[in-house]
């Protein structure tokens, strides 16, 4: 038997452990792993941030939203 700490950081992973930087996106918002993008040609852009009209205008132009 496990103790239920142990259990959490089995199943979440450790929870003081800072995620795993992704890189800044077009517009100089920091991306972590996990996080949702759009990607347009060799750009990407933090989901979270963008206004829906961003987001709309990113999905004419050819962008995929993906997970960093």
């Amino acid at each position: 038997m496990n103790h239920p700490v142990i259990d959490q950081i089995e199943r979440w992973g450790d929870p003081l452990s800072e995620p795993n930087h992704y890189g800044l996106d077009g517009l100089g918002n920091e991306v972590f792993e996990g996080d949702k993008i759009y990607v347009l040609n060799d750009e990407f852009f933090l989901k979270e941030t963008l206004l829906q009209e961003s987001i709309e205008l990113l999905v004419i132009l050819g962008a995929e939203e993906k997970t960093a």
